[in-house]
């Protein structure tokens, strides 16, 4: 529930218009929230791992009657919520995350129905421990992929289907231009990605003529690596790094 409260603010937050003093927006919101809510299942899993070794070493009776019940409810609840959520959970890196708390705890709930039944006929109680170690397993699993996502692009790294490299050869064979460096690329959200550059241009042209080198540059990024904000700083002779990744030391 906190995980779906912690996406539904991040959603809002998301869509607020950008100000002077946040040029940006909330737009990283909802990156942030998925790290939360994948760092949680990671946690969760790790207490549940804990509580497992504990139960396997000293395994209690249980109210299989009451497991049973509240798995049922559990896996109505969750199922209908995951079919609601299942069209954004591949487009939106939060709702992946809202997403994949209701799927782990829908399997888990099925899993613990699985657990109440022979708990409830056969008597094994140490099922549970079992059950509850391999449910922490499968959190950390999906847990990881998501918190490694959302890291990756709080640390502003390059997104993982964009080469830079290719980015630089393609660059330079346009017209005009000499050499690309000092080159950045990020995601700001699921939606947005974004290239800043240094361009180096062969002759000393008119504010004009590279209007028509720099809609040349746009367009390519954004047909051929779905970059669809870019920022680059026109240079002509200028004595500076032509690194493709430049170092800035403070």
């Amino acid at each position: 529930v906190l995980s779906l409260v912690i996406s539904y603010i991040a959603s809002k937050l998301a869509k607020k218009k950008a100000s002077i003093g946040k040029t940006f927006g909330y737009k990283r919101a909802e990156v942030l929230a998925a790290f939360i809510n994948a760092a949680t299942l990671v946690v969760v899993a790790i207490l549940l791992i804990i509580e497992a070794i504990e139960r396997f070493q000293d395994p209690q009776e249980i109210e299989s009657n009451l497991v049973i019940w509240l798995s049922i409810v559990a896996i109505l609840g969750n199922g209908f919520s995951v079919l609601l959520l299942r069209g954004d959970a591949n487009s939106n890196l939060n709702m992946r995350s809202a997403y994949l708390h209701l799927l782990t705890d829908m399997m888990a709930s099925v899993a613990v129905l699985i657990g109440g039944i022979l708990m409830k006929y056969y008597q094994v109680f140490w099922v549970d421990a079992v059950l509850t170690f391999l449910i922490a397993l499968y959190l950390i699993w999906v847990g990881y992929d998501l918190l490694k996502k959302s890291t990756h692009m709080l640390m502003l790294f390059t997104p993982e289907h964009i080469d830079v490299e290719k980015i630089v050869e393609a660059v330079n064979a346009l017209d005009k231009v000499k050499r690309i460096h000092h080159v950045h690329v990020w995601c700001l959200n699921d939606d947005e990605f974004h290239l800043e550059a240094h361009l180096d241009l062969l002759n000393d042209i008119q504010i004009s003529e590279f209007d028509v080198v720099l809609k040349n540059v746009e367009r390519l990024l954004q047909e051929e690596f779905q970059i669809n904000h870019v920022t680059i700083q026109p240079e002509f002779n200028k004595t500076d790094s032509k690194d493709i990744i430049v170092h800035i030391g403070y």
